[in-house]
């Protein structure tokens, strides 16, 4: 059975100086939506220093991860980086620009 392509929704985590690396705040993130029953995708940015992505399927209301994420950081930014995005790669969001590749 050959199923249709998820779109995507991503975005961007950052503070002001709150510290979101190292605290398991991806596995926090990805426990709080398994816990609702959610889908989402979480990674570190490899090209934003103290910067986290999350990206839920396109469409999808982020109220739940944008409060607990305001309840344990208070200090956070969350940013739309990207929607409707096919496969996304979180961790550099150039790998995400289908045009830059050729098969």
């Amino acid at each position: 059975m050959v199923r249709k392509i998820m779109n995507w929704d991503i975005y961007e985590i950052k503070t002001l100086s709150s510290p979101i690396t190292e605290v398991m705040l991806r596995g926090r993130i990805r426990k709080l939506c398994l816990n609702n029953k959610r889908n989402v995708l979480v990674e570190n940015s490899e090209d934003s220093k103290n910067t986290v992505r999350f990206a839920v399927p396109s469409g999808e209301n982020i109220s739940i991860i944008k409060e607990y994420l305001e309840k344990i950081l208070p200090d956070v930014i969350i940013k739309d980086v990207g929607t409707k995005i096919k496969n996304p790669v979180l961790s550099k969001l150039r790998v995400n620009l289908e045009e830059r590749y050729s098969l």
